[in-house]
């Protein structure tokens, strides 16, 4: 799965992209996000309720399952009985469960399961900017030690892409214990089978990119019956591996290359 990435463009680059979009007013310049993990704020471009699109910061993560919660609820209340050596009420487990900590899925892959279904309709979709992904590997280097992530880019210039995405707006959830309970936007992008490049770090999954205003077009207003077809690997030799090991990428840039 995709646990990393970086976005180091600017709104003019986005911009050519053959749609308009509004700009949200937590955008800023848009300055460089070298490395974005997941429960971090990044930059999507999403279709709003008035009819118009917008580039907004959201939080990275969607909604994790009730039946995720509900065990990571249960495996805490056993905890506190075998601790403490007292029951807990079914009332005290329900609101443990209503206050378990969510930090988030932040990569959709299984996407006939009714928990993302919801999420599918022609509203929910967005789409990620990046220029750049990151795809742990576990393989040891020379030194030794593992590689640790591998960046991915369609080349050294590293222009920009998008991921395909969907957003969970308006979700009510502890996204930490510090923070407490919030409801806010959430989004995540989709992930499919990874081509060879990719595979090379992670064999099972590399995320769903977009290549063309057409195929962002499609996945911004088409039904999903006509979307999930981009819901597919890139075809081998797409990308470059451009770096091994840091936890952000790229070093600065100067000129602003883009797909479109």
């Amino acid at each position: 799965m995709c646990h990393a990435y970086s976005i180091t463009t600017n709104l003019e680059a986005l911009r050519q992209v053959r749609f308009l979009f509004e700009v949200a007013t937590n955008i800023g310049n848009l300055p460089p996000q070298t490395g974005i993990y997941p429960d971090m704020l990044a930059p999507i471009i999403r279709n709003s309720p008035g009819g118009f699109r917008e580039l907004v910061k959201l939080r990275w993560g969607m909604p994790s399952s009730s039946l995720a919660l509900y065990l990571a609820a249960k495996e805490r209340a056993n905890k506190l009985i075998q601790k403490h050596g007292q029951a807990i009420s079914p009332d005290e487990f329900e609101e443990m469960v209503r206050m378990e900590p969510d930090r988030g899925t932040h990569n959709v892959r299984n996407t006939d399961s009714p928990h993302w279904k919801r999420w599918l309709a022609p509203e929910f979709p967005c789409i990620v900017p990046f220029t750049s992904f990151a795809e742990f590997s576990s393989a040891v280097g020379p030194d030794g030690k593992k590689l640790g992530n591998t960046w991915f880019a369609f080349d050294v210039d590293r222009p920009l892409a998008f991921f395909a995405g969907i957003v969970a707006p308006q979700w009510t959830s502890v996204r930490k214990t510090s923070e407490g309970l919030i409801t806010t936007d959430l989004f995540a992008f989709l992930t499919t089978d990874p081509n060879d490049e990719v595979a090379t770090a992670n064999p099972d999954a590399m995320p769903v990119i977009l290549t063309t205003p057409d195929e962002i077009e499609t996945w911004l207003t088409a039904p999903w019956t006509e979307a999930r077809r981009l819901q597919r690997p890139l075809p081998s030799g797409a990308l470059k591996v451009v770096a091994v090991g840091p936890k952000e990428d790229p070093p600065e840039r100067v000129t602003e290359p883009t797909l479109f």
